[in-house]
């Protein structure tokens, strides 16, 4: 047996686009009903390998990735494109909107937040000092998901699966960000976001009533910084409506 190729990279923390890129390349060899044992046989990557990468947990080397491309009968790059979240990347002669690679992204959105929700219940109490950090963590990768969704829904046809992915990042991103305003160490944004929840109001009413730019509370609840004065209208608005 010619030895496979081992693998570069690997993490015990969840990289979304290791996730996306690994659920699609096994979501397609179930497809093409390729075995792992045939990709063992073959030296293309190892078993134990292979499961590391469909779970999103490794990342193969560059010739592996061409290998393995080449089986999966995708283009020359298309599992980086997965994992950087750039499926429009010129091939000619294929148009920029390729159905199948759309069709990749939303499957592999799909497993990414199903991989998230299942590591919802090891989160620790929300007066845990470590539940704000982790929790955040998770919510930064909710927003990149969406990301990569509202990307491949820009560059191709919105198919139901599409549909299916966005709605299924854009539900559990509203879930974490409530319950992660309820920690003691909530963030400025989480608190905003719960609160303005809480009022049915959308940016722009919540942006109008504490006074502010629509661009600061996007900002706020996305986790970035905004200027003191901004923080403090919109403290001042959180201790109103909620």
């Amino acid at each position: 047996m010619i030895n496979a190729e081992s693998i570069e990279e690997s993490t015990d923390a969840l990289d979304p686009g290791m996730v996306r890129a690994g659920a699609a390349a096994a979501a397609r060899r179930r497809e093409l009903n390729i075995s792992q044992r045939r990709l063992a046989a073959d030296g293309i990557i190892n078993a134990g390998a292979l499961i590391a990468f469909e779970k999103g947990r490794s990342w193969p080397r560059e010739r592996t990735r061409a290998k393995l491309e080449e089986v999966l009968q995708w283009p020359p790059g298309t599992i980086e494109r997965l994992r950087t979240g750039q499926p429009d990347r010129p091939r000619p002669p294929a148009p920029p909107a390729n159905g199948e690679e759309v069709s990749l992204i939303a499957q592999a959105v799909v497993t990414a937040v199903n991989t998230l929700s299942d590591t919802v219940a090891s989160l620790p109490p929300v007066d845990d000092p470590a539940f704000t950090p982790r929790i955040t963590a998770m919510l930064t990768d909710l927003r990149q998901l969406e990301g990569v969704a509202a990307g491949a829904a820009r560059i191709g046809r919105v198919t139901p699966a599409l549909i299916k992915a966005l709605g299924a990042v854009r539900r559990l991103y509203d879930d974490l960000m409530v319950r992660a305003a309820q920690a003691p160490g909530a963030t400025l944004g989480q608190r905003l976001y719960a609160a303005r929840r809480g009022a049915n109001l959308t940016v722009p009413e919540t942006a109008q009533a504490a006074g502010v730019a629509e661009q600061v509370v996007a900002r706020a609840e996305a986790g970035e910084p905004v200027a003191p004065a901004d923080a403090e209208a919109i403290e001042s608005l959180i201790t109103q409506i909620a």
